[in-house]
């Protein structure tokens, strides 16, 4: 079986697209290649998640598998927020550099295993996980996100129902102890804790 998109590696040839697209009201563009997530348009569960986000400008996010950087960048560029972007997949993260200059936005880019290279603490925790990861990537994301939270701070994630989305939302309500489903639409439900 090939290397999927969460692999460190991938080693899919390559194949490279320009998206055009229009989010939170910003013009974006964006390259992307075989071997990363949703490289043929971006996915309706980080555009779900975009709409329903609450950044103020200069606030600190970081975007957990950010893939070639949808969520992070268009963050950047329509709130004027401080990014850090992870993923542990070289190639997207290669393209995620490449975007933040296509797109003139400073984000900070860098290769994870999900929070082994992360410092610091954050006002939003963002993440539409890598579902075909597995659930324990996923609970992973959950259970950890509060030690790189800032007391109010909050974690975000978008999850279909039929992947898991009760379960995610169960973890997330033992960790920070609440769990709002800001939105459903189309079987994916976006999902907040608040570190109260």
């Amino acid at each position: 079986m090939s290397k999927m998109y969460y692999a460190e590696n991938p080693d899919a040839a390559h194949d490279i697209h320009e998206l055009r697209v229009e989010l939170l009201g910003q013009k974006m563009t964006f390259l992307t290649d075989a071997g990363v997530f949703s490289k043929k348009m971006i996915d309706f569960g980080s555009q779900l998640l975009l709409r329903c986000l609450d950044i103020e400008k200069g606030e600190k996010i970081l975007d957990v598998g950010c893939g070639y950087g949808p969520i992070g960048l268009s963050l950047v560029k329509a709130y004027g927020a401080q990014a850090t972007m992870v993923d542990i997949n070289n190639r997207a993260l290669d393209l995620a550099q490449q975007n933040a200059v296509k797109n003139k936005v400073q984000a900070t880019i860098f290769q994870s295993n999900i929070y082994e290279q992360v410092e610091g603490q954050f006002d939003h925790v963002i993440s539409n996980p890598p579902i075909r990861a597995g659930k324990q990537v996923v609970h992973e994301i959950i259970e950890k996100s509060i030690d790189f939270l800032v007391d109010g701070g909050d974690l975000t994630i978008v999850i279909q129902k039929k992947q898991g989305a009760p379960s995610a939302k169960s973890k997330m309500e033992e960790i920070f102890g609440n769990c709002e489903v800001v939105k459903k639409d189309k079987g994916y439900y976006i999902l907040r804790s608040v570190k109260e």
